[in-house]
């Protein structure tokens, strides 16, 4: 590599970053968001939201808040609730909100032993320990509140609440959840490449979703719709199986967060789950959704850092996000932690089948099952940016063993593989997306 050096570019990797140094005469076009604003008092902006819900007029939302067991106020009536948060691959700031909402719901008679946080893993492992204390971020809220780890696999923590009226799926969903008088979904709303945006009503499918329910709307089927995909909802069929188990429920309150490059609150909203989500999506749409020339080449991305980059499994969603803006035969080069491995021992496996079988006959054997394995969808997933070119991953922390079943190329350092990409391609502009997957860039 020569040894002139003319920019700096920090990636999201890990907790603290990883400065890649550009070669020179390498000319980087560095994809972000717009400069987003900041809140000046967070707390202020979640105790205005918390008193002002939006979405709780039109006769569809005083049914589903009905329903819920709401009148009037958002709490009133209500002897019970439950809080639903994202696991700890999400960075929520629930450090902010949790207290002030569950303060709220005391004060409107709903006692300390009624109400319980739920931590919506989907299928992902239970968060404990130190882990949780850094998921909760507010120490009052873990000394005096129930908190408990939705388990997929637990038959009899779940309800059957029906099957969705378009496709037919079984929704079978947590019990502390759908038999509280007062349920609230809470999250952060970014780009997802499946379900268009993540937030609102993801939070509650596949977040406390019976194994069941996940393995069907995650099929084959559903994972190669061309409309699941990022930042797309319009005939998504993961966005409209959610929609539809939400109605299943009779509805829910939510509150939806957006945070800027710096994870700093830059929005907050609460109220009735659909039309609070909606107005989430309709503000981040505006800074996360970014235009670009042209494809390239080269990219260089990440899994946006700590902590979605703790394992390979997330990593995909990076994969994917850069995508759009790689030329076909192109270089993708992604820097991901990954501190906590591969990822679950589902997914190990169908890694596994994925490269010993090749792309093929592995996405044909999924179209013959009506459910995936579990997490094998995210082995699909890859397959998008594995047919547009090559995958170029830097993650030290992974073993031999598991690099054998990423099924993409081992690099020692971004540095030396954007020069020899370079050099491949006969191209000196490159793509660089630092904050990875939660921003979306397309070609205009």
């Amino acid at each position: 590599m020569e040894s002139g050096i003319t920019l700096k570019i920090r990636l999201n990797y890990g907790r603290k970053g990883l400065l890649v140094e550009i070669p020179d005469g390498v000319q980087a076009e560095v994809i972000r968001k717009p400069a987003m604003p900041v809140l000046d008092d967070p707390l202020e902006a979640i105790q205005s939201a918390l008193a002002s819900p939006v979405g709780l007029r039109g006769e569809q939302a005083v049914l589903q808040l009905a329903a819920a067991g709401v009148e009037g106020g958002w709490a009133t009536g209500c002897r019970s609730a439950c809080i639903a948060i994202c696991d700890i691959t999400r960075p929520v700031p629930n450090g902010l909100f949790l207290r002030p909402m569950i303060e709220g719901l005391l004060a409107n008679g709903i006692p300390k032993h009624e109400i319980t946080i739920l931590v919506a893993t989907g299928l992902h492992r239970p968060n404990l320990g130190e882990e949780l204390k850094e998921l909760v971020g507010d120490a009052w809220v873990m000394e005096n509140i129930r908190i408990k780890n939705h388990d997929a696999r637990h038959d009899a923590g779940h309800v059957l609440v029906g099957k969705t009226p378009t496709r037919g799926t079984v929704v079978k969903l947590d019990r502390s959840f759908v038999e509280a008088d007062l349920r609230i979904a809470t999250g952060l709303v970014e780009p997802h490449f499946m379900a268009g945006y993540s937030g609102g009503r993801k939070v509650i499918a596949p977040g406390l979703a019976h194994a069941e329910t996940i393995t069907t709307f995650h099929s084959a089927r559903f994972m190669a719709d061309s409309a699941a995909v990022a930042c797309n909802l319009r005939n998504n069929p993961l966005h409209e199986e959610q929609l539809e188990i939400v109605e299943l429920i009779g509805g829910a309150m939510a509150l939806n967060t957006v945070l800027d490059e710096n994870r700093q609150l830059s929005f907050v909203n609460f109220g009735e789950i659909v039309a609070s989500h909606e107005q989430a999506i309709d503000f981040v749409r505006n800074y996360c959704e970014v235009k670009v020339p042209r494809k390239y080449r080269t990219v260089v991305t990440t899994a946006a850092g700590f902590p979605l980059d703790k394992t390979y499994y997330q990593t995909i969603k990076g994969m994917v996000g850069a995508t759009n803006v790689l030329e076909p035969g192109g270089d993708l080069i992604i820097a991901s932690e990954c501190s906590e491995g591969f990822g679950s021992e589902e997914f190990s496996d169908s890694q596994r089948r994925l490269v010993d079988l090749g792309p093929d006959l592995f996405l044909k054997q999924l179209f013959e099952k009506s459910h995936a394995d579990i997490d094998e969808w995210q082995s699909q997933m890859q397959l998008k940016p594995m047919a547009v070119g090559d995958i170029h991953l830097y993650c030290p922390g992974l073993s031999e063993k598991q690099w054998e079943i990423t099924g993409v190329k081992q690099i020692a350092s971004v540095e030396q593989a954007i020069f020899e990409s370079v050099q491949r391609q006969g191209e000196s502009e490159i793509a660089v997306i630092p904050e990875g997957p939660y921003v979306e860039p397309s070609v205009e």
